[in-house]
């Protein structure tokens, strides 16, 4: 029977280790996995990625929520049950860290990185069935949230990003599904977009984990 080594990650002819094995708990060890994320990073952005020191602080929360380190978690008020509400203004680097760090937890189920924007034009071509199928019990993450357009199918508008994120609650409540998502929007903005209802179901669903509102934009 082979072994399951999940803090050991094999990138071409080489091998990441992330921590330590000892009896049947894995020891993280942050700098290793900053060490995996950067190059991880190059292979799937460019070899212009880096993660910088200012993000080092995000980054930690974000790495000790995927790797389950629950006395952390707890430190940083961080729910493992709840999904991440990752926010920042534009080019921070939310996207391309969701991306990312499902990587250093390739024993836990993955999520599909799916446009907010994008699923709003399979509404405007198919409708409702459009928010059945993401009320499913696949794990998402929902980029760019609150950004997209109103829903248009014959004639009816729909805030389609808003029943979605209902559905997902219902998931959550019943089955623990987890959802993530992005947004470059705060909590009143939010509330702006999709409701007090629904932005009170947000509450429950996410762990809000902010970058700093000067942080750098590394699109320029």
């Amino acid at each position: 029977m082979k072994k399951i080594s999940p803090h050991i990650i094999i990138e071409g002819k080489t091998q990441y280790c992330l921590g330590e094995l000892k009896v049947n708990e894995i020891i993280y060890d942050f700098d290793m996995m900053l060490a995996y994320l950067n190059t991880k990073g190059k292979l799937l952005f460019g070899e212009k990625f880096k993660i910088i020191e200012a993000d080092r602080e995000i980054i930690f929360k974000l790495c000790n929520y995927f790797i389950k380190d629950e006395e952390n978690c707890k430190h940083f008020d961080i729910d493992i049950n709840k999904g991440i509400l990752l926010s920042g203004p534009v080019g921070c680097g939310k996207t391309s860290l969701m991306k990312l760090l499902r990587y250093i937890v390739p024993h836990q189920k993955p999520y599909k990185m799916i446009p907010a924007r994008n699923i709003v034009f399979g509404f405007n071509h198919l409708g409702y069935k459009t928010i059945q199928d993401y009320g499913n019990t696949n794990y998402f993450c929902f980029d760019d949230l609150g950004v997209e357009p109103m829903g248009r199918h014959y004639g009816k508008d729909c805030n389609v990003i808003g029943e979605i994120i209902l559905s997902r609650y219902d998931l959550f409540l019943e089955y623990h599904i987890k959802t993530h998502a992005t947004t470059n929007l705060n909590a009143q903005e939010l509330e702006e977009r999709y409701g007090s209802r629904v932005r009170s179901r947000m509450r429950q669903l996410f762990n809000l984990i902010a970058f700093d509102k000067g942080s750098e934009d590394k699109r320029k």
